[in-house]
């Protein structure tokens, strides 16, 4: 079969044959008819205890053998992945697409959104309080902007480095004002988009930029990192945090079957809520410049249609 292979570590993928996967018990063979690509794709293909040759991992919709369409997450069994014409996942990641849900919304909602939505309900937003998204540019935080209105925020800003991408955001109406990071002041910046300081920070970067968040927030605030991509390591001045709550929120690590009713929940929510977020399709053929346009940060969710 033709799959997006990776073929040693630090290699982009190229398309070529691939064997194809065998039935197993407790695994279900997946007729791959859409594939998705994020950020954690690229940093787990690279990962200890990888073995190559693989197929990139990804979220994908496909049909089963006995016709039923689905969504599986990027958990194919090893080598495998959505990245290919079939790939082999276990049945209970492997969840039922409703018949008005697009492939490309089902997979928006799967990993992204759950990163969106479970930090910010942890966070318990009140009427009316500011949230600020830390990078919110890609796929996740153009989601996280529009739950946090839905969780009831009365002012959510937008914050990140690609000024083109924080103005399409306000000009759809997704945030409320946009901050562009990395200028000469961060935290002025910051807090002059808000009034007396943010009640929620949703961080998907870490590193400086939470920094310079966190003291833009009032006393009380909720501070949930759940990303990494601008730095591990903090020099925190516990001062600034006193007051407020800091939390690091591992959004994934739950049971297939609590993740799958909150992915369910999320379907509804796109649904009765409109939310938007931006794309970018690429031929399947095409796999290495999708693969280079997520390292790259695209600003939109990567999709390939594999079977016409």
């Amino acid at each position: 079969m033709k799959a997006a292979i990776i073929h040693e570590r630090g290699a982009a993928p190229v398309i070529g044959d691939f064997p194809e996967p065998a039935a197993r018990d407790g695994a279900v063979l997946i007729e791959v008819d859409t594939a998705g690509l994020g950020g954690w794709d690229v940093l787990g293909a690279y990962r200890l205890g990888v073995a190559y040759p693989c197929v990139i991992r990804g979220e994908g919709v496909g049909r089963t053998r006995d016709g039923r369409r689905v969504y599986f997450g990027e958990r194919s069994v090893l080598p495998y992945g959505a990245w290919a014409e079939r790939t082999l996942v276990p049945a209970e990641e492997v969840w039922d697409v409703p018949d008005d849900v697009d492939d490309r919304t089902a997979i928006a909602m799967g990993i992204a959104a759950t990163g969106a939505l479970v930090p910010l309900e942890h966070a318990k937003i009140q009427p009316g309080e500011q949230v600020l998204v830390l990078g919110a540019t890609g796929t996740l935080g153009q989601i996280a902007l529009q739950l946090a209105r839905f969780l009831g925020a009365g002012r959510v800003v937008a914050a990140a480095r690609s000024r083109e991408a924080l103005a399409r955001l306000k000009e759809r109406g997704i945030a409320d004002e946009v901050v562009v990071m990395g200028g000469e002041d961060d935290v002025a910046a910051l807090k002059a988009a808000t009034d007396g300081g943010f009640d929620v920070v949703l961080d998907l970067v870490c590193g400086q930029p939470m920094l310079s968040a966190l003291k833009a927030t009032r006393w009380g605030a909720r501070i949930m990192t759940i990303g990494t991509g601008a730095g591990r390591q903090v020099n925190l001045d516990i001062a600034d945090l006193l007051f407020r709550t800091l939390s690091c929120i591992g959004t994934g690590q739950r049971p297939p079957a609590d993740r799958r009713a909150i992915w369910e929940r999320l379907l509804r929510i796109a649904r009765e809520q409109d939310i938007r977020i931006d794309y970018t399709d690429f031929a399947f053929d095409d796999a290495g410049a999708a693969w280079a346009a997520q390292v790259g940060g695209p600003h939109a969710k990567i999709t390939a249609r594999v079977r016409a």
